[in-house]
């Protein structure tokens, strides 16, 4: 049994402030000198790195969907160890979700898997004692979820905010801050720069994130706050472990298996570098927009999905390191890459000159292409032997042209092969979260340590046509049962 002080932070929709107060609510307690912790429902990297920043140690994401319900609270009780709050950010509504199912991936089932309390965010700048009737819904709408609070966001004026309080006494619901218009700051970098200024350090994040510190500190009642996360019940269950997820592995010397990233956070989900540690290799960073080349000894290098689409020119105008990374590749040591990175690897984005690694081209389209898959390996690969299942998160403007090569990196039902394999390059639009396989890490740092495939002969990055006859069948449709969409086991 782990006793964490823990709440969730959500609210009715998108846009009423939810990002900023969490982000804000760790900097003020952290300020405090109390340890905290940040984690984000769903996939997202970007909140997750500003959560992180503002704890002072890694932000984690907590995504049923990609890592399954089961893991959900091991997971979280890894990443709050030694802490005396969590701040767990939601995604959307209390009660949406991505994938239209909230029971499974929604805030809402995360929050009753925690067991935490949830703190409603309301922007209230149009509403009156309408506000009760809203969050009394809220509070009835399930039973397995505890609102144990309300922060009232963009309050008009001191008549308009008791107005607002008497509604909410009248029901019973405590009202743990207000925030006038304009006392919340709207600093946080543009969402098109992702997680990259968290992970440079820069001096706009980091200002960001004090200013909202000082403004949740002046607008919220911190004591009641933190006393709400402690009237969080004890979590039963182990803690989930790099080391016995990952089973440690003693390679002398160990690997170097270069991720990308900065000094201030990964461009893939933090459990990605402790797994390969776990695994057996000396993890160091390397980052694409500003590195030069790879780090001594690489032996592997891997690209998350964190890495946003609008750095495509800074990823170009790094020919030294492209063109270390294209002899890398060609030399055959494991490269795998994810979100942008697949586009990185081909002739180019945009026009812009990339690696040149893959024979693919890629230009920005006009929509966003966004969606989990259940994703099925159609070869072996330094990743996944054949028939391998996982589900990832797939986030991109970029359409790369061919889709796949003549071996693709997955499968899935309902659409075209994706990704590429090549040699020992894996590479896919398609983000993935390892603590669902981690068995993904071992097999990299496997390969890793068993050097350059020099029994692949190279093979030419050709589309499949689409009359011929795949050398694989499509998965069949599996029932929606999610421990079953995290499997990475050979079917």
């Amino acid at each position: 049994m782990s006793a964490q002080p823990r709440l969730v932070v959500s609210a009715p929709a998108s846009g009423h402030g939810k990002t900023a107060i969490a982000v804000g609510l760790l900097a003020a307690v952290a300020a405090r000198g109390l340890p905290v912790a940040g984690f984000k429902v769903g996939p997202d990297h970007t909140d997750a790195a500003y959560l992180g920043l503002a704890a002072g140690r890694p932000g984690r994401n907590l995504d049923p969907r990609l890592v399954g319900a089961q893991r959900i609270a091991p997971l979280f009780q890894h990443g709050a160890s030694g802490t005396q709050l969590s701040v767990v950010e939601g995604a959307m509504g209390l009660f949406d979700s991505l994938t239209g199912q909230p029971e499974i991936d929604g805030t809402a089932a995360v929050a009753a898997v925690l067991r935490a309390p949830v703190v409603l965010v309301v922007d209230v700048a149009s509403m009156g004692h309408s506000l009760a009737a809203l969050v009394h819904g809220f509070r009835m709408f399930d039973e397995m979820v505890h609102l144990g609070g309300v922060i009232l966001n963009r309050v008009a004026s001191p008549r308009h905010e008791q107005m607002l309080r008497t509604a909410l006494d009248d029901i019973g619901m405590p009202v743990l801050g207000a925030l006038r218009r304009g006392d919340l700051p709207n600093v946080l970098p543009a969402r098109p720069h992702g997680p990259v200024p968290v992970a440079h350090r820069t001096v706009e994040a980091t200002r960001a994130v004090r200013r909202l510190g000082e403004a949740v500190a002046a607008g919220l009642d911190l004591d009641r706050i933190v006393a709400l996360a402690g009237s969080a019940p004890a979590l039963p269950g182990p803690l989930w472990t790099p080391a016995e997820a990952a089973g440690a592995e003693v390679f002398e010397p160990r690997p170097v298996v270069a991720l990308a990233g900065g000094p201030g956070a990964p461009y893939t989900y933090v459990e990605t570098a402790e797994l390969l540690t776990a695994a057996g290799a000396d993890v160091a960073v390397v980052d694409p927009l500003r590195d030069e080349c790879l780090p001594a000894g690489t032996r592997a290098l891997v690209v998350g999905a964190g890495l946003p689409e609008s750095y495509a020119e800074e990823l170009s105008a790094n020919r030294r390191l492209c063109s270390s990374v294209a002899q890398f590749a060609a030399d055959g040591w494991p490269v795998i890459a994810e979100g942008v990175a697949l586009p990185w690897l081909g002739r180019d984005l945009d026009g812009r000159p990339m690696c040149g690694v893959l024979d693919a081209t890629s230009e920005t389209g006009d929509q966003t292409v966004a969606g989990y898959r259940e994703a099925t390996a159609p070869a072996t690969s330094p990743l996944a032997p054949t028939g391998a299942r996982i589900t990832g998160y797939k986030q991109h403007r970029a359409i790369v042209t061919p889709r796949a090569g003549a071996v693709p990196a997955w499968t899935w039902s309902g659409g075209n092969p994706e990704g590429f394999v090549w040699r020992q390059v894996h590479a896919s639009q398609l983000g993935l979260h390892w603590a669902a396989a981690p068995e993904i890490a071992k097999r990299v740092v496997a390969a890793a340590a068993a050097g350059p495939a020099q029994l692949l002969p190279p093979v030419s990055l050709r589309p499949v046509p689409p009359a011929s006859p795949q050398p694989t069948p499509p998965p069949q449709k599996v029932a929606p049962n999610l421990n079953d969409t995290v499997d990475i086991t050979t079917s």
